[in-house]
């Protein structure tokens, strides 16, 4: 079995003490690579010196929503500056985030449309961020409509509705660990079997989002933890985990444009 975690953060602090054995864990469970997400221009060159330095690792650079109101031309300038390293194959992660505000709605809405239309020039897939914005990320991509965009909803908790209009788009599903937890999986679980088999991306979002089991022992998430994603995916889906982790493998190298 060999799996992509499509979106973690190894750029995070909590991971510097013992990076040997979260390698090794990787290489454990199959994990054989990993797309490290940027939030920030700082932590996204700390991402593509991972992705640098490390066969299979890939990172992307963005803006997050929370980080929006730090954001100027001149860091999106940077970030299309790193974006020219092939170790690059994504913008992101972008978007709207209305349930914490740590950035104005106004702020985040303004950066995100600057954003977007940074990354559709370079041509690069998009992972979105969505929390709580009632439908006001689909208003805004609608409004700017481009059949060449391609990218990655990632850490999906919307309606059914939303998914589908994601869907229609073209977009990418990126699947958590939310999907093994009891309670708050529940809807997750029930919207899973309305995704074609070739959008699928599974995730850890590590440090955050820690899956069932391991969240029982474990309160930072990191890349190895992606196989049980895909063995509660394989569970609710009724099919054979192998074969939905070759699938997903080829999902992901698609979407990112790689070549193993």
């Amino acid at each position: 079995m060999k799996l992509f975690d499509s979106h973690c953060h190894l750029d995070d602090p909590t991971f510097e003490n013992d990076w040997p054995q979260i390698l090794e864990r990787m290489a454990e469970n199959g994990v054989h690579a990993a797309m490290i997400a940027g939030i920030n221009l700082e932590r996204s060159t700390r991402a593509l010196e991972l992705a640098e330095a490390h066969t299979g690792f890939y990172a992307s650079v963005g803006v997050h929503p929370h980080d929006a109101v730090d954001c100027s031309e001149s860091v999106v300038n940077a970030l299309a500056t790193l974006a020219r390293n092939p170790k690059i194959r994504a913008w992101g992660e972008i978007g709207l985030d209305f349930n914490r505000m740590y950035s104005p709605r106004e702020i985040q809405e303004k950066w995100f449309i600057r954003q977007l239309e940074t990354a559709d020039a370079l041509n690069l897939p998009i992972i979105f961020h969505e929390r709580d914005s009632q439908g006001r990320l689909l208003e805004l991509l609608h409004n700017r409509p481009n059949a060449k965009r391609t990218g990655v909803v990632h850490c999906f908790s919307g309606t059914s509705a939303e998914l589908e209009r994601y869907l229609e788009m073209g977009f990418y599903i990126g699947i958590t660990g939310i999907v093994t937890i009891q309670k708050r999986g529940r809807q997750l679980r029930e919207q899973v079997g309305l995704i074609p088999s070739d959008r699928l991306l599974i995730e850890t979002d590590a440090p955050y989002l820690t899956p069932a089991p391991q969240k029982n022992r474990h309160r930072r998430n990191e890349p190895a933890f992606v196989k049980s994603v895909l063995i509660k995916l394989a569970e609710v889906l009724d099919t054979d985990p192998e074969i939905l982790a070759e699938t997903i493998w080829d999902n992901t190298c698609s979407l990112f444009d790689i070549q193993p």
